[in-house]
């Protein structure tokens, strides 16, 4: 069995929409546990994230950057920090905002650091941008980023970047599967 966990803040459900999708992708490799976990849950979590072989964090890009809630998350991991808990574990990020740029490099760049920081080994985003399908249509490699207008969650984000999303969570689950048995 190989568990991942997905730390996400989601203001107003976009977020957790993309980290119900990466959840579902993640869902369709043999052997992969998925857990999400909502930051203002995470005292709940410390341990489910010690546990896991792969960690993906998703926040909404606020001001160009995370949300004030991830980052009240990552600066509370200071303890796993200092301990080393999460070293040599996967990581992967995704951020949603409403315009087609709005800042998100810099936003998965602060969740790539924050990984890194931990010890940990980032997994980018694999997919080529346009093609028929939309996927990775934003065109970014560092991770996920996803657009939703200011409209309900069930309307946006779009479906190809719910499918996008799912892409990346069969890559994570994927690389943590090889990554656990050391193949």
């Amino acid at each position: 069995m190989t568990q991942l966990s997905i730390v996400f803040h989601s203001g107003y459900g976009h977020t957790k929409v993309v980290a119900e999708s990466v959840k579902s992708g993640a869902e369709t490799i043999p052997g992969a546990k998925v857990l999400l976990v909502p930051v203002e849950e995470i005292d709940a979590h410390w341990s489910d994230l010690e546990a896991s072989d792969a960690i993906i964090f998703g926040s909404p890009t606020y001001m160009g950057n995370v949300s004030g809630p991830f980052k009240t998350f990552m600066d509370a991991s200071s303890k796993p920090w200092l301990e080393r808990k999460w070293k040599d574990k996967l990581a992967a990020g995704f951020t949603i905002s409403g315009s087609p740029s709005g800042d998100k490099l810099n936003t998965l760049q602060s969740l790539m650091i924050f990984a890194m920081q931990h010890g940990m080994v980032w997994i980018g985003n694999a997919e080529m941008p346009y093609n028929e399908e939309g996927i990775n249509r934003l065109g970014s490699f560092t991770g996920l980023m996803a657009q939703a207008g200011q409209v309900a969650p069930e309307v946006e984000p779009n479906l190809a970047d719910r499918r996008s999303a799912e892409l990346l969570g069969q890559r994570i689950a994927s690389a943590a599967t090889r990554w656990a048995k050391g193949a």
